[in-house]
């Protein structure tokens, strides 16, 4: 039996979409054609988006798991490196450490700097070690407010001399005025610092925590 391709395409012509009750044969057999095949595929379709949406989420996790590899293995590579650094580092921090005087100590560097001053032919009108120290994490800081008369070389040379010290020693707030016999005034506050001993530190840390769960409250 022969198709006539012609009266099908006038079939589909004349066919009112609207009224399926009236559809010739060839549009109602080719319409539920395509509703049996359009169910299986939409119904595939689903399942296989939900498998995509796996796969996706199984990528993802698999990048993430590669990065977090990589950088492992880095830091396992580098890892002797990093001892080495940070031995020197100890090491360092140690000879920085040596540069500070111990509480027993304090009293020595503060009869250093007023001698340093004596030596280059200063006159102290004032040598005043602040009251209380400043407590930092692993150290102290003492103030010193100092005013002395004396030559401009005289002065310099002193503000050497301290830089010379065996202990750290600086000098802040620095004003000088020349004075009325010709030779100037210096004011200014000489800082020193120490370490703290163990029991000082603990007691630092314990401080420093109460604080911080004091201001969390």
């Amino acid at each position: 039996m022969a198709i006539n391709f012609n009266e099908i395409v006038e079939d589909f012509k004349r066919t009112n979409w609207k009224d399926p009750g009236t559809w010739s044969l060839a549009p109602t057999f080719i319409v539920l054609i395509a509703i049996l095949a359009a169910i299986p595929i939409a119904g595939l379709l689903l399942v296989w988006q939900e498998q995509w949406d796996t796969l996706e989420r199984d990528k993802n996790t698999e990048k993430t798991l590669k990065d977090d590899y990589l950088n492992k293995k880095k830091q396992a590579v580098n890892l002797d490196l990093h001892k080495q650094q940070l031995r020197e580092i100890d090491t360092q921090f140690g000879a920085l450490l040596k540069q500070l005087p111990n509480k027993a100590q304090m009293d020595a560097l503060l009869v250093d700097i007023n001698q340093s001053g004596l030596s280059r032919g200063l006159q102290f009108e004032l040598f005043k070690p602040a009251a209380a120290e400043s407590a930092r994490e692993f150290y102290a800081e003492l103030p010193i407010q100092i005013k002395v008369i004396g030559s401009y070389h005289d002065m310099g040379g002193f503000a050497a001399d301290l830089g010379q010290l065996s202990r750290i020693v600086t000098l802040n707030d620095v004003t000088i005025e020349a004075a009325k016999d010709g030779n100037l005034t210096m004011d200014a506050t000489a800082r020193t610092f120490r370490y703290l001993d163990d029991e000082e530190v603990a007691a630092q840390r314990k401080s420093a925590a109460a604080s911080k769960k004091g201001a969390k409250k």
